[in-house]
């Protein structure tokens, strides 16, 4: 039912299932819940509202901390500091805006446009441009779909706004602001390109916050019940479970704003004499079981603790922790020839063709 004013079980919830939508990506959500619990015990509340009750001509922006996640662990978020570059656009645009949006619902990005509708007052729209993370500007929905990759305003925790008021394309716009953010310290606030509401209900990936609600409560259920929370992870969202073990090496550098790596695990269990590699560019994009690819993006590869059922980033993921591996649909714009130019793995450098774990016959 909407409107939907959320509580702080609500937030708690939606913390726990960003992080595994988030897929290793997005940040830690963790220090932008404890700024909500601040926010609320100060009376602060947030409304969830329908995408489509937008009006055509609603303006929302679209919100997110861009840069390496590894970096944010130092440079921790705060309200004021997401809404300054929402006042920036404002103030550019020469109007305000009806409401707030996430770029991604994976990870800290989830929550992050909760701080600034918390201090404003505007609601949040149950939606994102990802139903996930990912790493780069041209890898939303809107970018597939062809929608203006511009104005957008950056900010820092200095003194620091930058507006890019044009860019010839989504991949300029990311090779611009990705070099802003790494001037900046490579973590940066952000407001990208203020989308319409017409442009949010027939673009956006709708109801990706309550999804990402509805997965943290089920972990949370399995918890208090003393069941499998992955289990309860894959029954939720539909997933497969690919591989358990142990990680026993991590690769991992921040380089030109991103988290760029790899993770390998030895199995555990039914796995164990195998060894499953996981690639990453701030979020895991490509994983090999023995040497050979068996899932990869658009597929959401989630890495999570295997008995808390806890998302684990790809900035955290360290040796000696039990993990299990999970692959969950992709949204389907992503699966489209222009989704899969965008986020497919060759995107990210891998000369793969992509095939779906959720395919008849896949690997």
């Amino acid at each position: 039912m909407y409107p939907r004013t959320l509580t702080i079980d609500d937030i708690e919830a939606l913390a726990l299932g960003a992080w595994i939508l988030g897929t290793g990506g997005g940040g830690s959500p963790y220090h932008r819940l404890l700024n909500m619990r601040e926010l609320y015990r100060a009376g602060h509340e947030v409304t969830l509202i329908d995408p489509m009750s937008l009006a055509n001509d609603a303006l929302v922006a679209v919100l997110s901390n861009m840069g390496a996640p590894l970096v944010g662990q130092e440079r921790l978020s705060d309200p004021d500091f997401a809404t300054k570059p929402v006042r920036t656009m404002e103030r550019y645009l020469g109007r305000t805006f009806d409401a707030v949006m996430s770029l991604e619902i994976g990870g800290g990005n989830g929550v992050h446009p909760l701080m600034v509708a918390a201090v404003t007052g505007y609601p949040v729209v149950d939606a994102d441009t990802m139903g996930r993370a990912y790493p780069e500007a041209q890898m939303t929905s809107v970018a597939v779909a062809n929608l203006q990759c511009y104005p957008l305003a950056i900010a820092d925790i200095r003194d620091n706004e930058v507006i890019i008021p044009r860019a010839e394309s989504w991949q300029w716009m990311e090779r611009i602001s990705r070099k802003a953010c790494t001037e900046v310290g490579s973590i940066a606030s952000t407001c990208k390109a203020p989308r319409s509401g017409r442009e949010v209900k027939e673009h956006a990936i709708l109801y990706t916050t309550t999804q990402a609600i509805d997965l943290g409560r089920a972990v949370m259920a399995a918890r208090d019940a003393h069941t499998d929370p992955v289990a309860a992870i894959i029954e939720r969202a539909s997933g497969i479970r690919l591989f358990d073990g142990k990680v026993f090496d991590v690769d991992r550098r921040a380089t030109d704003g991103f988290l760029r790596g790899r993770a390998e695990i030895d199995g555990l269990d039914g796995d164990a004499g195998s060894r499953f590699t996981v690639h990453f560019q701030n979020e895991f994009s490509v994983g090999y079981r023995d040497g050979a690819p068996v899932v990869m993006t658009p597929d959401l590869i989630c890495v999570v603790d295997s008995v808390s059922g806890d998302g684990i980033g790809t900035d955290v993921i360290r040796y000696g922790q039990r993990v299990s591996v999970l692959a969950l649909p992709s949204p389907a714009i992503f699966l489209t020839p222009n989704g899969l130019e965008n986020v497919g793995p060759r995107a990210f450098g891998f000369d793969l063709e992509f095939r779906s774990v959720f395919e008849d016959g896949a690997p």
